[in-house]
């Protein structure tokens, strides 16, 4: 489908997510059964909003290509769309990728200057942002890239906090290969059950998924058969792939 032309698209409800029922929607209504509408197409990477709730979503087009087949879906960690996962994206796009960054937390994101300033208060902000919260607007640009943007192939990239929704979207192949960048609170369970190619790039200095996880890791994947690798890379710590320092030339 060109990109020029608009077109509705529901939102079902994926059957994992019944999983999780507790958490509500501060009763704004179930988001996945919303309609999810492609905004006027821009040429250039910008600020989207989509669906009849504004669901702002970022998205990167490959240069002189209206009908791209494939697409990733870029799974942010708690700092959501910022500077850097958009330069991520575009980077993406260069490699003639269409990219798609949904708002995961619905303008709660946390921002860059209060986590540095030590401020952040993870343990109020997590439970506002299980999986019941998050899930739908995933589902909704998986929908959106496969049924109103008629893509082919669909890889999904998820950093920290969003690693574990590239898990999660392997179910009933929504997703085709995976990458994941120091993944945060995935679960055995869910890297149990992939059902494609997995990439995981993980930190040598990380509290998170530690050296130990890590070698779990290896064991689930090694028993489920399918193509997968792990990185480790030295003289990092954990987030360094969104948020390294090039003026360090290992995080570089």
């Amino acid at each position: 489908m060109a990109l020029s032309n608009c077109k509705h698209s529901a939102v079902p409800r994926p059957k994992h997510m019944n999983k999780n029922p507790t958490s509500s929607d501060n009763g704004q209504g179930d988001p996945s059964e919303r309609w999810f509408q492609r905004p006027p197409w821009r040429n250039t990477s910008d600020i989207c909003h989509l669906g009849v709730d504004s669901i702002e979503t970022y998205i990167a087009t490959p240069k002189n290509n209206k009908t791209p087949e494939k697409a990733i879906i870029f799974l942010t960690d708690i700092f959501g769309i910022f500077s850097n996962s958009k330069l991520l994206a575009d980077e993406f796009a260069k490699n003639g990728y269409l990219t798609i960054i949904p708002d995961l937390f619905q303008g709660d994101q946390i921002s860059t200057e209060v986590t540095d300033s030590g401020k952040a208060d993870l343990p109020a902000w997590l439970p506002k942002h299980q999986t019941v919260n998050v899930e739908p607007w995933v589902a909704a640009s998986i929908k959106y890239a496969l049924e109103t943007l008629a893509i082919k192939k669909l890889g999904a990239v998820g950093y920290c906090f969003g690693a574990k929704y590239v898990a999660r979207f392997f179910e009933d192949h929504q997703i085709d290969v995976g990458f994941m960048a120091h993944p945060s609170f995935v679960t055995h369970e869910e890297l149990n059950t992939i059902e494609g190619p997995l990439s995981i790039a993980a930190a040598e200095t990380d509290s998170i998924f530690t050296t130990k996880l890590r070698h779990e890791s290896e064991e689930i994947l090694i028993k489920g058969g399918l193509p997968w690798q792990i990185n480790l890379f030295s003289g990092v710590k954990h987030g360094f792939a969104v948020r390294g320092d090039p003026s360090i030339p290992s995080q570089k």
